[in-house]
């Protein structure tokens, strides 16, 4: 499957030598490693503010390819799902996944060597089995009561 994020031309490991909000709008996207993890809908538990995922997928996630269907225009058709910038990562980066590249360095940590950025490869999210690729259940097949019985856990 070919990756829809262009890598080419970028530096060498950018994201160690410039700040998040430096980075171009094709630095940005590259960060994705395409785990579909972001797509899944989360649960908050309101006292502690821990959030979960579940196996949950928005209606516009390819369970396939772990990308939007619709990236471009989804606000046309899911208006709640946020864009995540480097200006607003600092009230939205704790419900991303704990394996997010977007989160990992704005919580000051390396990428995995799994991600496409190090590893290369689109492939090697799914291969190391962090992705979403094949598992995840349809909102609207899901009853919202019963997303708690979808809550994962991630590996780290």
């Amino acid at each position: 499957m070919s990756d829809p994020i262009d890598r080419k031309g970028l530096s060498p490991r950018f994201w160690e030598r410039k700040p998040l909000a430096k980075l171009s709008q094709k630095e940005w996207e590259a960060l994705c490693d395409g785990c579909g993890k972001c797509c899944l809908n989360k649960l908050e538990d309101e006292d502690s503010g821990v959030v979960a995922l579940t196996r949950v997928a928005c209606r516009l996630l390819d369970d396939e390819s772990c990308r939007c269907a619709h990236y471009d225009i989804r606000h046309q058709f899911v208006p709640e799902c946020i864009v995540l910038r480097p200006d607003n990562l600092d009230s939205h980066a704790y419900w991303m996944p704990q394996t997010c590249a977007y989160r990992l360095l704005w919580e000051g940590k390396p990428l995995y060597d799994w991600h496409p950025l190090i590893s290369g490869t689109a492939e090697s999210v799914h291969r190391a089995g962090v992705s979403v690729r094949g598992w995840t259940v349809s909102e609207f097949e899901t009853p919202e009561e019963e997303w708690e019985d979808h809550i994962i856990k991630e590996p780290t």
